[in-house]
């Protein structure tokens, strides 16, 4: 019964929060707990803290306006970095973090003060952080740009709460609407304006009316879209939250379902506020009868620093499986190589009972680091007392200032315990953050739950020594004070069978953003192997240059100063008789202070599954904040079987990836080996020179002015951002994803029930008189595989489409054998028993079909129309009003 337990409380735990989820609540329609955190790079400013205060009050009003009296914000913690000066006033940490903010105030490393929301999931998902500048929160002339801040504020919380999407486009800003007009893209449709082009002499700019490209039948490219104030139009606040009248979010009526935009695109042309009264913050929220709502309350946190305290199981079954010898080897590479500088560390080992090993050690340097290892267990024996463990590491962090807030406890242990929710209460209580590391397949249950109700990381690794999984674990276990520079940041990570006399060989890239405390490790099994290191200037480094340690099996090179940029060669030799498994980590950090590192993160979308629903696996890659595009991204996930599956993920706007190019790796994973845990890391590479840094998605709209009462107001131009220089070289990184659960996995081989994913980019065009298809394929199971087969329809109405995808005309498709997941398709055809000419508007969808006959979603409606712009006849007209010029075809297409 107590395992059963403890399984409801996994269950109900998860649903609400995972240690990568938000720690906000809503309760009685009120958001309480919203983090803001500044970055540690920003100095000190009160007026900073005084900005976000006000820019808070007045979200708060504004979207219980726009959410028409049924939500607004309680409480808000505004996190302070332990760089600035310390207040008594202040209040200290307890799970809150940088790495957890609801929004995040950073400088940009790409210049711009554009807002942005990070979103990942599709739609109605809430998103990762928002993303807000220092100089947006402190310089009044943006609000002329994006509008009150409080504003901009609901517009990023809709998408990171609600996930809904913009409904602006600034790669297709005007379209042709069925009614053969040229439309700004925007909701709603009543929302008047002018079209103005910037012409630029010198520093001085004016405002003149666009014309019509001959060549597209829309406005002239740079062409501006400027809305008029009417105060009898109130949406909407995902397009135009910076006018005043604006309070509100297009519904059912006012929504543009033409608009080619994000919302219609992956909402299914459904209305912000259709996706947002779907949210379970609105079905469980009543519009309240008094509006008369309180101002929000702010708690000021500022970081103390970090302390950490091993807690680590030497219980007789560690004894099996080379298990005490691994925690050995992977804890001396976290005191060693991984934990920052300037945290105290304290050490703890448990069994029946539990024992200090080691009160808390300020690292400074080396010194304090070998202190720390040489108190590392190294022998297995006794029973395992979970809690045991984790009240003396309390007990441990405790001592520093009397408070357990904020502080951390690494727990790893490879039993059971039947006790281990006994302490669960005053875990929660305590305010520490507790990261749990289950080792080989028996660890207990619980270990999640301690690390969900502490907003710990679920870590894991089999006792397969191939994967590497323990020391990547280790290495995953980062401050998460938002201070990078400080971070040893993984650029290798492999491990693999070796048989004698053969090698391991390969090089590592130190790129430009790293290189300080820089340390090769090669791990092995049985004995030493020989080594050769050649670094990007020739020079040579071998076995006796190494440290070794014959307990952890292990030898170590520390790179004094700056490791040199380039490709580091290594060949690592098996001198022992029979195979054994070689291993190689490299760790660095940041070369400078002011460049912030290429940083790779990886993340499930959920924590715990049951089969048959698939699962999405996450990657983001980036440089301060910016998306780093065009990266090779791989997937390792190991089940508890130790069989590695590896998983290509990919940013192609396609399958489970909802938006191209934005820095967001993704792909369904659906290769369900078994039950139980597994473990996710992932390998970045640079794709030789094309990967570069640039800025992301889904900024907020730049208003280059408006017009009121006649008089138009000008913003300045918008500002050029050039990524021409972001180019990043070569480089690599791993990095490790935690534990995630799976259950309801049949035995046997599995059945065929993954259909294939949604097609969410098909495209459609005229070539004289001939449609012109294109898409990326999906695959058999999601994204993966091949389809066997399309089922393609038209119609002359969106809505038959949208409505009754099977009551579209069919087009015979079947030549066309579909492509490998990922590949671009196309396909061409011209339409029978229609009358093409001008102003002819066709409608497309797309089902894929796999081997089993399962049918994906239909996919989003794509719109091709053939369009003579009015202007280009007239003005061709000769003597006696004749046309004498060949009619020009203007093609305009896009997708919704």
């Amino acid at each position: 019964m107590k395992i059963l337990g403890i399984l409801v409380l996994i269950s109900v735990l998860q649903v609400t929060h995972s240690s990568s989820d938000t720690l906000v609540k809503l309760t009685n329609n009120g958001y309480d707990d919203i983090i803001i955190a500044i970055n540690p790079k920003i100095p000190q400013n009160e007026k900073l803290i005084n900005n976000i205060k006000i820019m808070v009050k007045d979200a708060s009003s504004y979207m219980m306006k726009a959410t028409e009296n049924r939500v607004f914000i309680r409480s808000v913690k505004i996190l302070l970095p332990n760089t600035w000066a310390s207040n008594s006033t202040y209040g200290r940490p307890k799970t809150e973090s940088y790495d957890k903010a609801d929004i995040i105030i950073a400088d940009p490393f790409i210049s711009g003060d554009f807002p942005y929301t990070l979103q990942y999931g599709g739609c109605g998902e809430r998103g990762k952080y928002i993303h807000l500048t220092p100089n947006f929160i402190l310089n009044d002339k943006i609000l002329r740009i994006y509008g009150p801040r409080g504003r901009v504020f609901v517009h990023e919380w809709a998408h990171l709460r609600w996930g809904v999407f913009d409904e602006y486009n600034d790669d297709i800003p005007f379209y042709i609407s069925a009614r053969g007009n040229v439309e700004a893209t925007r909701c709603p449709l009543n929302l008047q304006g002018v079209n103005k082009v910037d012409i630029c002499t010198g520093t001085k700019c004016e405002k003149i009316d666009c014309e019509i490209d001959p060549l597209t039948g829309v406005f002239e490219e740079e062409c501006s879209f400027i809305p008029i104030v009417d105060r009898n139009v109130h949406e909407s606040v995902m397009y135009g939250q910076a006018l005043d009248p604006v309070h509100s979010f297009c519904n059912e009526k006012s929504h543009n379902k033409e608009a080619p935009n994000q919302q219609n695109r992956l909402c299914n042309r459904k209305s912000t506020w259709e996706v947002i009264m779907n949210s379970q913050d609105m079905k469980t929220s009543a519009p309240l009868a008094d509006t008369n709502i309180p101002d929000p309350t702010f708690s000021i946190l500022q970081y103390k620093d970090r302390v950490v305290t091993l807690v680590l199981d030497v219980s007789g079954s560690m004894g099996g499986n080379d298990r005490i010898a691994r925690l050995y080897q992977a804890s001396e590479v976290y005191i060693m190589q991984i934990v920052e500088s300037g945290s105290y560390v304290g050490i703890v080992d448990f069994s029946s009972d539990a024992i200090v090993k080691s009160e808390l050690v300020k690292i400074l340097d080396t010194f304090q680091r070998e202190q720390l290892k040489q108190l590392l267990p190294k022998v297995a024996n006794g029973g395992t007392n979970i809690c045991a463990g984790v009240r003396k590491g309390l007990e441990v962090n405790r001592k520093l200032d009397t408070s357990t807030y904020g502080t951390e406890i690494v727990l790893l242990t490879d039993g059971e315990d039947g006790g281990i929710s006994s302490c669960f209460d005053e875990v929660k209580a305590s305010g520490a953050i507790i990261h749990t590391i289950a080792l080989g397949n028996s660890a207990d249950k619980g270990l999640e739950v301690l690390a969900d109700i502490t907003g710990g990381l679920k870590l894991y690794a089999s006792d397969n020594v191939d994967a590497n999984g323990l020391i990547d674990s280790f290495s995953g276990i980062k401050s998460g004070s938002g201070d990078v520079i400080q971070q040893s940041i993984q650029i290798e990570s492999t491990a693999t069978g070796i048989q004698p006399s053969k090698c391991l060989t390969g090089k590592v890239t130190i790129d430009n953003t790293v290189g300080n405390d820089t340390f090769f490790l090669v791990t092995w099994i049985s004995l030493i192997p020989s080594i050769a290191l050649t670094d990007p200037k020739g020079k040579e480094y071998k076995n006796d240059q190494f440290v070794s340690d014959a307990i952890s099996k292990s030898t170590r090179l520390k790179i004094p100063g700056t490791a040199e940029k380039g490709d580091w060669e290594y060949s690592i030799c098996n001198t022992y008789t029979g195979e054994q498994v070689l291993g190689l980590t490299v760790n660095s950090r940041a070369a400078n202070p002011n460049v912030p590192p290429i940083i790779a993160e990886t993340y499930m979308n959920a924590d715990t599954n049951s089969f048959p629903t698939p699962m999405i696996v996450y990657a983001t890659v980036t440089q301060g904040l910016a998306p780093v595009l065009h990266a090779k991204v791989t997937a390792y996930i190991e089940p508890q079987n130790g069989k590695v599956i590896t998983l290509p993920l990919l940013d192609n706007g396609a399958g489970a990836d909802i938006i191209k190019n934005d820095g967001i790796y993704s792909r369904f994973f659906t290769d369900f080996h078994q039950n139980g845990r597994y473990n996710l890391k992932v390998r970045v590479e640079s794709q030789e020179t094309d990967s570069k840094a640039t800025v992301p998605k889904s900024r907020a709209l730049y208003l280059p002015g408006y017009i009121e009462n006649g008089t138009l107001f000008s913003n300045p131009p918008k500002p050029k951002i050039t990524v021409e220089d972001l180019n990043l070289g070569n480089f690599s990184r791993t990095a490790s994803g935690g534990a995630f659960v799976v259950s309801n996995v049949p035995a046997g081989p599995l059945p065929d029930v993954f259909k294939p994913s949604r097609i969410t980019d098909l495209f459609a065009d005229f070539e004289d008189k001939i449609v012109v298809l294109t898409w990326t394929a999906t695959g058999d199971d999601e994204d993966k595989g091949n389809a066997t087969s399309y089922d393609l329809r038209m119609s002359l109405s969106s809505e038959t489409l949208l409505d009754d995808f099977e009551n579209g005309t069919a087009v015979n498709i079947s030549s066309l054998t579909p492509s490998s997941s990922g590949s671009r398709e196309e396909f061409r055809f011209t339409p029978h028993n229609t009358t093409i000419k001008n102003g002819t508007i066709f409608y497309f969808a797309l089902v894929a079909i796999d081997k089993a006959n399962l049918k994906s979603e239909p996919s989003n409606v794509a719109r091709a129309a053939l369009f003579l712009p009015r202007n280009s006849a007239s003005s061709l007209l000769g003597a006696g009003n004749t046309l004498i010029v060949t009619l020009l075809m203007t093609i305009i297409a896009f997708h919704l």
